[in-house]
């Protein structure tokens, strides 16, 4: 079974006293040694190539055979039941922290909360339309768009909002790794449980070891397992939340 990567630097003597470094130096500091000392692996060159072509592939398919008609289905829904418009367009921490728009059919009404707040379970702010769709993960399904643009991949390190990031890169060691790859719709962490809303500390950082992990060992074996896995998931978890409404 696998394990998560677990990152330790060993301690050395500097041969030089340190000159003092503000917070915001020492994390880039942190992170170039991290990067010098971890990221020394690299997926073969054809990895690459392989990993853009089946984003590619499964993004042109599922726009043109499901995107066609789940869209103007769920733009119907979402406009008769709460004013506001049918995407939600969000800021989020892309490739090498590069910023990209990340897209989602709304869930929640129209709010001054929705860039710092993440949503939480009985989120007065989710519409009933809203509920469905994040329990069916159709709410994430225009990201597939993002994937086809190239600011996702269709497996990678879910990516977080700006204030997230600003804020957890803070606060959890190595956490910028995750940017080493292009973000994707599902990755490691997700497969492994660590999904939706993040209630303590510790959560956060085991998607970290999963994604770090993903990065060490990503391949598209790797890739084509973490897809089928998550497309098993996500027809399980709303098959069960259909029963449990019966």
């Amino acid at each position: 079974m696998e394990q998560p990567f677990v990152i330790k630097l060993p301690v050395t003597q500097s041969s030089r006293p340190a000159a003092p470094q503000s917070d915001i130096a020492e994390i880039r500091e942190m992170f170039r040694e991290i990067n010098h000392r971890y990221m020394v692996y690299q997926p073969p060159a054809y990895y690459s190539a392989l990993k853009r072509a089946m984003d590619v592939t499964i993004s042109m398919t599922f726009i043109l055979l499901v995107m066609s008609w789940v869209y103007p289905i769920v733009a119907l829904l979402v406009k008769l039941t709460s004013r506001g418009p049918v995407f939600f367009i969000q800021k989020r921490t892309g490739y090498k922290g590069v910023e990209f728009d990340c897209f989602k059919f709304r869930t929640m009404h129209v709010n001054a909360d929705a860039d710092t707040k993440q949503a939480t379970s009985n989120d007065k702010r989710i519409t009933t339309v809203g509920k469905f769709l994040r329990l069916t993960h159709l709410d994430e399904t225009p990201q597939f768009f993002n994937v086809l643009l190239g600011d996702m991949s269709i497996v990678g390190p879910r990516p977080h909002m700006l204030y997230h990031t600003r804020y957890y890169s803070q606060i959890i060691p190595y956490y910028n790794l995750r940017h080493e790859a292009v973000p994707g719709m599902t990755g490691m962490a997700q497969i492994k449980g660590y999904i939706g809303e993040i209630n303590v500390e510790r959560e956060l950082r085991k998607r970290v070891q999963w994604d770090v992990y993903y990065l060490k060992n990503r391949s598209v074996w790797l890739d084509v397992t973490i897809v089928f896995t998550t497309f098993a998931q996500v027809i399980g978890k709303g098959l069960s939340g259909l029963v449990k409404k019966d």
